[in-house]
């Protein structure tokens, strides 16, 4: 599957997730809004993987249904109507890789953001999960109220992980605002075969 471009956050965070998301893998949307990065995973784990969704407003959660059925792909799509700092409630599995796109949802109530202590322990829970050479992705906005502090806990978790287990990169657009969104990528270091 090719990604939209790298017009974005979200397009840098899909160009990772195709080279390293395969059909028949499990993955977790940990803050699904409304539907895009859910149906992009849903694609490309297939019908032979899974993808879990989360997100605590219902209005996300119908969105994203009416999407994936839109397009064919509800069925191996675990919608969970709750925060993402439950995801190890949720999944008892190892993962491929973990979606976050902080901030509010588009065109809901944007007094309903991502928070850092929910972040934080979804974001430690997902590390725990993933597998080896699977990556975190953190599409990060700045310019809502709590969204500087938001990115800056979720930049420190990220440059605070053990360089012997985890890979993780700071990437923003040169030629934009200093508010526009940016990524967090963290891979956890492929597995060495002798």
């Amino acid at each position: 599957m090719k990604p939209e471009g790298l017009g974005g956050a979200v397009g840098l965070s899909h160009l990772f997730l195709c080279r390293v998301v395969r059909a028949g893998d499990v993955v977790v949307d940990a803050t699904c809004g409304n539907g895009f990065d859910t149906l992009f995973l849903a694609r490309l784990v297939g019908e032979r993987g899974r993808v879990w969704a989360f997100d605590i407003q219902p209005e996300a959660i119908r969105s994203t249904e009416k999407r994936l059925f839109d397009a064919g792909c509800l069925s191996w799509v675990k919608l969970v109507n709750a925060g993402h700092e439950l995801l190890a409630d949720q999944v008892r599995e190892n993962v491929r890789a973990a979606v976050f796109n902080l901030g509010f949802l588009p065109g809901g109530n944007g007094g309903v953001v991502t928070g850092e202590k929910t972040t934080l322990a979804a974001l430690d829970q997902a590390a725990g999960m993933l597998l080896p050479g699977g990556v975190i992705t953190v599409a990060l906005y700045t310019g809502h109220p709590g969204g500087a502090e938001e990115a800056a806990l979720a930049e420190h978790w990220a440059a605070n992980l053990p360089s012997r287990g985890f890979n993780s990169w700071k990437s923003r657009q040169l030629n934009r605002s200093a508010l526009a969104p940016y990524v967090i990528v963290v891979e956890k270091q492929p597995s060495r075969q002798s």
